[in-house]
């Protein structure tokens, strides 16, 4: 499938996602939004715009195009190995997103990382767009990973594609801000990340932050020991964001675009504060 097309896919999943989710962010919100949302999104869509055309322009297709490059030269683990379609798919999905997982944790562990990150989580308020407000150069960042897994697993182009349109979709979900019954989401979190599951990630309070790192599956977390039930304030009081940066001028596009290089980086997940 040539970049064009699968631009045009990702774009108008995207878009269709993003309006359910906003249509029932408005009839049946979670928490009560403490900024006006006109500022908020104006800014995350912008960074997602910004994404979008650099990583087209930059790094078209680059996953896809590594994944048929290793399959024409048979590089990576799963070449190694005779898999059916469905447990060689399956595989490679799993790889992909315990490599989001690792790669998550690393953000929030190395202060270069971080200091990109912040960006992310810098959103005073939580909805759809907070899915989309990433810096630039995290992005690419990203890009380059997920590049690095693909050749060294060997995962399929068309796992590759469905990978980064389900995770996604999956991610605009779990940053939505949306009342799902406690009942359904107890049951839904056993195999995939909820908004309540992953609001906890966003939290203020370090050591809540320092949990709920998955984008797709719920599995990574309980398995390797950072998984949270549920935040020590109620989910409709507890405070998001960053306490080093709460004021709105701070966090227009241009002052989130410089925010990476400012002197106060904030306290991270496992870096104690001095």
């Amino acid at each position: 499938m040539g970049n064009y097309y699968q631009d045009y896919l990702r774009l108008t999943v995207y878009v269709v996602v993003f309006v359910l989710l906003a249509a029932f962010e408005l009839t049946r919100p979670r928490r009560v939004p403490s900024l006006p949302r006109a500022g908020r999104w104006f800014s995350n869509a912008a960074l997602f715009a910004i994404n979008f055309v650099l990583i087209r322009f930059v790094l078209g297709g680059a996953a896809y195009a590594t994944a048929e490059y290793a399959a024409e030269r048979e590089w990576g683990l799963l070449h190694d190995v005779s898999l059916s379609w469905p447990v060689d798919f399956a595989v490679g999905f799993l790889c992909l997103d315990l490599a989001l997982y690792l790669q998550h944790v690393l953000t929030h562990a190395l202060p270069f990382l971080w200091r990109l990150h912040i960006v992310h989580h810098s959103d005073l308020d939580f909805d759809a767009t907070t899915a989309m407000r990433f810096h630039p150069v995290e992005a690419l960042v990203s890009v380059f990973f997920r590049i690095g897994v693909v050749a060294a697993m060997g995962v399929a182009a068309s796992t590759v594609l469905v990978f980064e349109v389900a995770v996604f979709c999956a991610t605009l979900f779990n940053h939505s801000n949306v009342k799902i019954p406690p009942g359904a989401d107890s049951r839904v979190r056993t195999v995939v990340i909820t908004p309540d599951f992953h609001r906890i990630h966003h939290s203020v309070e370090p050591e809540e932050t320092n949990s709920n790192f998955g984008f797709f599956f719920s599995w990574w977390d309980k398995l390797f020991g950072t998984y949270r039930e549920a935040p020590v304030s109620p989910h409709n009081l507890m405070q998001l964001g960053l306490n080093e940066y709460r004021s709105a001028g701070e966090l227009s596009l241009f002052s989130l675009l410089a925010l990476p290089f400012n002197p106060r980086m904030g306290a991270y997940s496992f870096k104690k504060e001095e």
